[in-house]
This record gives structure tokens, sequence and C-alpha cells, in this order.
């Protein structure tokens, strides 16, 4: 063979080689159509400036190959959203690739500025996915509301609400979200009207000070709803969102049809120590508490010590420690539903709890409560427990008349009572504690005690049913 023609054969040898290797590696394409796990990322109701949580989706590319796409918000720097693609936040990303048969995620989140609306408002835009010639989208939607937002001194950590001898009402047209403790000063007053949404931050709350004045004025089609700030339904059922509603020695306090949920306790109160530690315990003022529910709370739904209550036609329900709470003072509930089958952790204490110590101050004092035609029931299998302390001049009086109770023991302190019998509730994994046509509940109350409806404005007639629900009515 010739030099010419070994060379040439070398050559044409080496060409085929490189075209072998070449046809062997896959080609990155760029006209495929992405698949996405949702064509819709939806927000729920956003506040304004507060933001959300974070919302993700996939994009998966269905081919053989990789391919390269670039992917872009739509609005641009104008835009309420930002997005996450492999770890790196922008609103324009050049060249993603994603290998063949697998899968990106896309994470979105949206911010939305003041928009001077009382009603919600929408917020849309898309994520582009520029695949060469291929053009695809992911539609963006949010649900906007304005508020009054009410934001503590960073020093202090609370802000007055209602100064002293000020008259302050929160009504139905904006929300309020609370960043922190709104607190109503000393002979203040804040009325809460009909339909208001009052939304709390984290570790934020409602603190009625010592010889306050709060009126919650709810109705049965517009009740006043206390709740924690995120929206998403996620956090619908979600405890320990916010702190508390927390009332002082002192304060007139009267809250009608109210919904109080997702806070570490639901109503707590007590008398407020003085610097030097002394507690002025006041016998004259009483907390009243009527058509409410309180549910969903990491502790106590109603925690009070030393101080007065009265509650009618309430439920409390779904709560990590005790539904009800009780350490001093005089007390008169009336067609409670207690109701409390919490289970996202083991609760290990009852329901209901009465005693004349007060724990943290590990000293007694009197102690008077009164139930009548209540419910008290739950997932333990006691949800009753009266702890009495032999104390001079700390006498502990309580009565569980015409109620129906989850107890092991049969103590004096239950008068004609209905001990563990089912009481029959519709729903207790949807909280919906009205009562079966079987409950043995119905018509079991005792009449003539001053409640003539129930919390939904039902007659009770001269047969009254045990609990917050008059069943057929």
């Amino acid at each position: 063979m010739s030099r010419i023609s070994l060379t040439f054969f070398y050559i044409f040898s080496l060409l085929l080689c490189l075209s072998l290797v070449i046809s062997c590696k896959k080609p990155i394409v760029d006209s495929v159509a992405l698949r996405f796990s949702q064509p819709i990322v939806h927000f729920d109701t956003v506040f304004t400036t507060v933001g959300s949580i974070t919302r993700h989706f996939t994009v998966h590319n269905p081919s053989n190959s990789t391919i390269k796409t670039n992917i872009f918000l739509a609005g641009d720097n104008q835009t309420y959203y930002s997005i996450n693609v492999n770890g790196v936040s922008g609103i324009f990303f050049k060249d993603v690739e994603i290998p063949k048969k697998d899968s990106i995620f896309i994470f979105v989140k949206v911010n939305i500025n003041p928009g001077m609306q009382n009603n919600p408002f929408l917020v849309t835009d898309s994520i582009v996915f520029l695949t060469g010639s291929r053009k695809q989208d992911v539609k963006l939607l949010a649900y906007g509301q304005d508020a009054n937002f009410i934001v503590a001194d960073r020093t202090t950590g609370f802000k007055v609400v209602a100064g002293e001898h000020e008259t302050v009402r929160w009504t139905k047209e904006k929300p309020y979200v609370v960043h922190g403790w709104a607190a109503i000063d000393s002979t203040g007053t804040l009325i809460i009207e009909p339909g208001t949404k009052i939304y709390f931050h984290n570790n934020s709350g409602l603190w009625a000070y010592r010889y306050s004045n709060l009126e919650v004025n709810g109705t049965l089609d517009e009740p006043v709803l206390f709740r924690g700030d995120r929206l998403e339904s996620w956090f619908d059922n979600d405890f320990a969102q916010w702190s508390r509603i927390w009332i002082n020695e002192g304060a007139q306090v009267n809250i009608n049809h109210a919904i109080i949920t997702n806070a570490f306790v639901g109503v707590q109160v007590e008398p407020l120590p003085y610097n030097d530690g002394t507690i002025i315990v006041t016998s004259d003022v009483t907390v009243k508490i009527n058509n409410t529910i309180i549910r969903n709370t990491k502790n106590c739904g109603v925690l009070s010590r030393l101080l007065n209550i009265d509650m009618t036609n309430c439920v409390i329900a779904n709560n990590g420690a005790r539904s009800l709470q009780l350490e001093g003072g005089t007390y008169n509930m009336k067609h409670l539903t207690i109701a409390n089958y919490f289970n996202q952790v083991e609760r290990k204490v009852p329901a209901c709890y009465v005693s004349n110590k007060i724990a943290i101050y590990n000293d007694c004092y009197e102690t008077k409560a009164n139930f009548i035609n209540c419910i008290i029931f739950g997932n333990n299998e006691t949800e009753v427990e009266v702890n009495k302390v032999q104390a001079p001049n700390a006498d502990l009086n309580v009565v569980f008349e015409n109620c129906l109770v989850r107890a092991k023991d049969n103590a004096t302190y239950f008068m004609n009572c209905l001990r563990n019998e089912d009481p029959e509730f519709i729903d207790i994994k949807k909280l919906d504690f009205k009562l079966q046509a079987s409950s043995p509940a119905i018509g079991r109350g005792k009449p003539d005690i001053g409640v003539f409806e129930d919390i939904l404005g039902n007659s009770r007639g001269s047969l009254p049913d045990i609990g917050a629900y008059q069943f057929g009515r």
C-alpha cells in the first residue's frame, strides 16, 4: 500500500470512529412539550405585605434526551411573585437543563403590596417555559387582602389600641392583622363589631389590661373571628399559631358569638402581679363569654386563675391540654359542650379541671364552680378532675348538675348526671358537636335555668338538651 493510501486509510478510520462516538451521544433537543404537575399554582387569601407559604410544582421532561429551557416570570420586575429554580432565586433562568425522563422543582412565593381595597382582589401572573420554539406556561393565582396592621413597639412588645378613657371600634370593613400584643389600657374600651376578623401573627395576642373594657359583639350570622394570620387551608386545623386573649383583674369583658381558634391558649383570665409580687383579686367583676366556639389550641381552651367567669352556650374543643382549667374564683357554666378528642399529641390531663390550689403560686384560694346542663367528654378514660386541697379560708365547692360526663368515679358533686354515655356527636373529626337523634343528652337538661336559646338561636323549649346545641329545633 502506498504512503498516500495508508494515510488516507488512517484518516478515514479516525473519522469513522469519531462519527460512531458522536452518534452514541444523545443530542440536546429543544422542542419538547414539558409536563407540569399542575397547570395552576393557587394561593389562598394573602394579606398585603405579609407574604405566603411556599408552593411548588414539578416540570417533567418526557423525552429520551436532555433538554434546555428558558424559565421566566411573565410579569418580570412588576410581578408580586418570586420563584426558585434548582436552589437559585430570580425572575429569569437561561438554559435550564432537564435530563431525559427526569423532573425539576419550581418553588413559588407571593408578596402582595397594599391595594387600598377592603375586599379581596385577584393577583395573577405566569411562569413561562420557552423550549426552542415551543412556549408553555403555568398560571399563578392569588387573592390579596388589604388590612389594618397593628404592629407592636419592639421595645415593649405591645401597642395600645385603646388608651385611657378612650373608646375605639373595630369594624368588619377590613380585617385586623396583629403583630405583637394589641393592648387595651386601664379605663380604655375596645368594641369589636359583628363580622370583624382579627388575625394574629406568631406569638401575638389581645391583652385586656387591668380595669379595661372589651366588648366582642358578634352575632349568629356575623361572628367575630380570632385566628392566626396564615390563611392557607392547611392551617385551618393547626394550633399555637398565636398566643391568646389575655384578661387581667377588673377588666369588664363581654364576648358574644365569637370563634377563637388556632391559639396556644384560647382565653386566659388572671390577675397581673404588681412589681412587688402583690396580687389583687377582685370578686365583683365577671368575665362573660356566650355563644362562642374555642377550638384547636395547643394548651388550654380556657384558663382562669382567681377571677370569675360566666359561660353559656359555648363549645370548647380539640385542646392539646385541658379544655377548661379553673383555679380559684367563681364560675357559672351553663350548656357547655366540652369535647376534647385532640389526637396530634398524647393528652395526659382531663378536659375539665377545677381546683382551689393555684399551682403557679403554690397557694390555695376559695373556689366555686357550678356546671349545669354541660357535656364534658373526650377520648380519655376520665375527663373531669376535681382537686380539693385542705386549706383554711380556701374551700372548694363544685357541682355538676344534669350534665353528661366521662368519669370513672361517681363522686358526690355529680348530681343527676349521665356518666360514660356516648353523647353521639354528629362528627368529631370535623368538630361538629351537634347531637344525633339517638343522643342520650336530648331532653335530659335541667329546665328553667334562664337559657332560652342554644348557640344557634334555637329555642330550648320546656325540655332542654344537655350541651350547647339543641337537637331538632
